[in-house]
């Protein structure tokens, strides 16, 4: 699974990284230590013709929802069940994202407690989680824009820290997947798989990471 990360690389190469056309202004990037569920992550989407970047929601909120509760049920969709949820279904084939950041963090289970690791990759930049959006409609009528990351099985490396993990992208099969007009799923699939593990790196950090509040760049930091 992936329930939380981080991105506080510089705007500007967030920009050039996933070639930027319509952006939200720099003045309202965010870099953020520990992002969690329910908060407001940056995304990229293609509209057609270009890549925009903005912020959704994490925590997908189908279109036919009653309240926006079932989000907190929706940070994580499983890459293998996608075209089989009615809540994903939808957006898989018309709605799909990239989260950006430049690592996550996962618990690692011992005998006696759960390890709070950072994983990177070796390069030390930014990469792409496969992700839905969706637009639902409150009571109120004001549009919320959400999202989910998908998961898939973890490949060697990470299975020492967690059976699931994020879906990364190699930066050439991103444009195959943010194009809405493939709605080809039988080929989308075959983008699901675990990263490679050559490029990945992990180590513990501070038990700190735990809480959302603590949302420092120190808690980034490995454990000596």
């Amino acid at each position: 699974m992936c329930g939380r990360f981080t991105l506080f690389t510089d705007y500007e190469e967030i920009i050039d990284r996933f070639d930027i056309e319509a952006a939200i202004d720099e003045e309202q990037y965010i870099r953020s230590y520990n992002i969690a569920p329910s908060q407001e992550v940056l995304a990229v989407i293609n509209d057609g013709e270009k890549n925009r970047l903005g912020y959704l929601k994490w925590g997908l909120i189908p279109p036919w929802a009653k309240n926006s509760k079932i989000g907190n049920k929706m940070t994580n969709a499983r890459g293998e069940t996608l075209t089989e949820k009615q809540s994903f279904r939808a957006a898989y084939e018309k709605r799909r994202c990239l989260i950006i950041a430049d690592s996550f963090y996962e618990w690692k289970k011992t005998s006696t407690t759960k390890v709070p690791m950072r994983i990177k990759l070796k390069s030390d930049t930014l990469f792409g989680m496969c992700g839905l959006w969706e637009r639902w409609i409150s009571a109120e009528g004001a549009p919320v824009y959400s999202c989910t990351i998908i998961t898939t099985a973890s490949n060697p490396f990470m299975r020492e820290i967690h059976e699931r993990m994020p879906v990364i992208l190699n930066p050439e099969d991103e444009k195959t997947w943010l194009n809405p007009n493939n709605r080809n799923t039988s080929e989308l699939n075959k983008l699901l798989v675990p990263f490679d593990e050559n490029h990945m790196d992990a180590f513990e950090v501070s038990d700190k990471v735990n809480s959302p509040k603590n949302n420092t760049i120190e808690v980034t930091h490995a454990l000596c």
